[in-house]
């Protein structure tokens, strides 16, 4: 029977189990690193717990002789480099030391860093200046009594008009929020204008937003060199209905409300205005300055058309 089963095991590689009454084995590894195990065993079948492991290993094949550039005990190179600075160029003067130049005494100290910085802690002033008044530009700058900081103001050469400031309430689930609700036109007075809508709290802020909205939606007014409109338009929005008529030099802005306020910022100086349906100030601002939109030049039209400027009138 142990020659039944040594015939089965034979058919594996050369990993080997060897039993001591027996000289079957089976081989699941290399010849060259061969691993036996002996087996102890009280019947010729069966296997033991007892076994001896032993393999053969190729040699390495890295040389531990050969020189090794990380090796503490390396030889190191004791040969030195000379300096060879550059040579001093003919004529050349040495700058002198911040130590050689002359001794400031305390006095001169506390004047320079008066002068740069300002009267210093102690309140004496070295310069003679006077330590309870204080620089406007300073002033300004440090925002020294003021409460809040206040906003900048642009600065674009626009010219800015209030038209209206109401008080309005929105309703909501816990009561009313009430607000301030500013209508502003803006103007360079040659030929730009805009109208805008803000609201806050506050009318300064509410203000400030109508300015902004209004820089927004700026429009370019057609004037002829008489300051006046090129031809008659009319304009609508909403329930608000505006004419505008150019009038003869000398005439003025005959106009009232909030069209008058537009044409004024535009820079227009001769013209008619009439307001013909509410009198609602932001309708008919709007609706001014959907008339002026709707005007042409002459040369714009006549390059429409393809004709000469002069045949307009033919």
């Amino acid at each position: 029977m142990a020659s039944a089963h040594s015939s089965a095991l034979s058919s594996f590689s050369s990993l080997s189990f060897r039993s001591s009454s027996s000289s079957s084995c089976f081989s699941l590894l290399p010849t060259t690193n061969k691993l036996t195990f002996p087996l102890l065993t009280k019947t010729p079948l069966s296997i033991s717990t007892t076994t001896t492991l032993s393999f053969t290993a190729k040699a390495n094949s890295f040389d531990d002789n050969a020189p090794n550039s990380f090796d503490d005990n390396a030889p190191i190179s004791e040969e030195v480099i000379p300096f060879n600075p550059p040579e001093v160029p003919e004529g050349f003067i040495a700058p002198p030391s911040i130590d050689d130049g002359p001794v400031e005494d305390e006095d001169e100290i506390a004047a320079a860093y008066e002068k740069i910085y300002g009267v210093g802690y102690s309140g004496v002033s070295v310069l003679g200046n006077d330590i309870y008044a204080m620089d406007a530009k300073k002033r300004k700058a440090t925002g020294f009594g003021s409460g809040a900081k206040k906003k900048e103001r642009f600065r674009d050469g626009m010219e800015e008009r209030v038209v209206q400031v109401r008080r309005v309430t929105k309703v909501v689930k816990g009561g009313k929020q009430m607000r301030f609700r500013a209508v502003v036109v803006v103007g360079d007075k040659k030929g730009q204008v805009g109208v805008g809508l803000g609201k806050a709290k506050e009318v300064v802020s509410a203000v400030q937003k109508a300015a902004v909205n209004a820089r927004r939606n700026l429009v370019r007014v057609p004037m002829t060199k008489y300051s006046t409109f090129p031809h008659r338009s009319d304009g609508d929005y909403g329930a608000a209905k505006v004419m505008l008529r150019p009038a003869s030099p000398g005439t003025g802005v005959i106009a009232g409300g909030s069209v008058r306020i537009v044409l004024e910022l535009a820079g227009v100086e001769n013209a008619l205005g009439k307001q013909l349906g509410s009198d609602n100030a932001l309708n008919n601002a709007r609706a001014t300055v959907a008339a002026v939109q709707k005007m042409k030049q002459y040369s714009q039209v006549a390059e429409e058309r393809g004709i000469p400027k002069e045949e307009l009138w033919k």
